[in-house]
């Protein structure tokens, strides 16, 4: 594999890395919707501040999410909606694979 292409793919899976936790996949969800501060975030997902401001710099850094000061608050924001498309696509590959344990356990009832 040539470097550039090597750096393509690495940059790909800096971002899919940055969506492979729980709480990062919520946040994501829920900042389809509006946009959030940090404390309304910790209060949705029961984590401590720190940690729910980790997470939002991993997204942040990863060019998912950005940010907007507004008065003494910052709130945070879906900065590529387009991932959510991935993450339907995940969820389709959960429904395939649901779909074919189970004809495989109506297969094996017979």
């Amino acid at each position: 594999m040539i470097k550039q292409t090597q750096s393509l793919y690495e940059a790909r899976a800096a971002i899919i890395k940055a969506l492979a936790h729980p709480t990062r996949l919520f946040i994501v969800e829920m900042l389809q919707k509006r946009d959030y501060n940090v404390g309304e975030l910790v209060e949705m997902i029961g984590a401590d501040f720190s940690t729910v401001s980790k997470h939002l710099t991993t997204l942040k850094n990863s060019g998912l999410v950005s940010d907007e000061r507004k008065g003494t608050t910052i709130y945070y924001h879906l900065k590529t909606p387009c991932i959510l498309n991935f993450i339907g696509c995940v969820e389709e590959v959960l429904q395939i694979n649901a779909d074919e344990k189970l004809n495989v356990l109506s297969y094996c009832r017979k």
